[in-house]
């Protein structure tokens, strides 16, 4: 594991509990961002997904103000713009304004991924007249030289005015589960998180990414964070019965009928009469009593020698999520202050 104590951070991609609204899933994760603040997270970061009844958490960018604006010290990010739907300047453009606000707690966290259905994929491409591109190398390219206050590899956008946030700037990260980002991830330079609820076998791909990678003044060292499926209960049995709701999620998704976060009791009575295979979402879910939670998460750390873990939660109670991230603060001795005062 890296040196140093273990960081706890947070994604939240605004599950929409059965009988409530996106609208209200949104209300929940500012709800929910305070409380990590207060609790002395690392960072919370918010995802983009489209085209799903589960999760309404689609625009990132429109999150992360507000959730800075309420916020002390925790920083704030998206966990992560998917960067192939979108123009690098004009990402670059909107994360230089919210670094430029709020002083420096901005975290860009860039992926690419099969988020939506190829309906809602093609709704959301930059030119609809032409298949996908197919250009993410590039963008990310292209991406970090505006980041970094360098001409753009593509001379046409040489002589682009600096963005309007500086001096103030995001930081970025790459996002992946795949061989190709840790690649991309190493000789661009940037830091790499690691989506192991996606990709439980990243360990390898991880080594890949320090053994590729290429410094520089903004990062001159690998730097690796592993995005963890967890849920933390009082007891190890009680979080078993939570986790029914995101299984049964699971099961469903993978039938090609997404749906909103069922309740527990109904998510217990499905899984009942409904094999579900292994293989199924969510691939490692490290969920228990505090103690056994903390012991998978740091067990996971040390798999990928990482020293941050980013803790995702999908819970069908609100109530139930943020006791879960409370016991984990806790658990870590977040209360204690000894991490508040890091950065990044």
């Amino acid at each position: 594991m890296s040196a140093g104590p273990l960081r706890l951070s947070v994604l939240d991609q605004s599950p929409i509990a059965e009988g409530s609204t996106g609208a209200q899933a949104l209300e929940r994760t500012l709800d929910l961002a305070g409380l990590a603040d207060r609790l002395g997270y690392h960072r919370f970061w918010v995802a983009e997904h489209h085209g799903t009844p589960t999760l309404a958490g689609a625009a990132p960018e429109a999150l992360i103000g507000p959730i800075a604006a309420t916020t002390a010290r925790i920083r704030v990010g998206s966990g992560g713009v998917m960067l192939h739907h979108y123009s690098p300047r004009k990402v670059a453009e909107t994360f230089s304004v919210l670094g430029g606000l709020f002083g420096g707690r901005i975290d860009l966290g860039v992926g690419r991924g099969a988020d939506a259905d190829p309906v809602t994929t093609h709704a959301l491409q930059r030119d609809r007249r032409v298949p996908d591109p197919q250009d993410y190398p590039d963008q990310l390219a292209e991406l970090v030289a505006y980041l970094d206050d360098r001409p753009a590899p593509d001379r046409r956008f040489a002589g682009l005015a600096p963005l309007p946030g500086l001096p103030g700037r995001p930081e970025p990260w790459l996002l992946g589960s795949s061989l190709e980002s840790a690649i991309w991830a190493g000789q661009l330079g940037l830091p790499y998180a690691f989506g192991d609820f996606i990709n439980p076998a990243g360990a390898e791909i991880a080594h890949l990414y320090r053994e590729s990678f290429v410094g520089s003044e903004r990062l001159p060292a690998p730097l690796v964070a592993v995005c963890v499926a967890a849920i933390c209960a009082d007891s190890d049995e009680q979080a078993q019965r939570l986790a029914a709701s995101a299984r049964m999620c699971a099961r469903m998704a993978h039938r090609g009928t997404p749906i909103p976060v069922p309740g527990v009791e109904r998510a217990l009575r499905f899984l009942e009469e409904t094999e579900e295979p292994a293989t199924l979402l969510p691939r490692r879910l490290v969920l228990g009593s505090p103690a056994s939670v903390r012991a998978g998460l740091e067990a996971v750390a040390d798999e990928y020698g990482a020293g941050e873990v980013i803790v995702v939660t999908v819970i069908h109670s609100h109530a139930a999520r943020r006791r879960s991230y409370e016991l984990l603060a806790e658990a870590f001795g977040l209360r204690s202050g000894e991490r508040v005062a890091q950065t990044a």
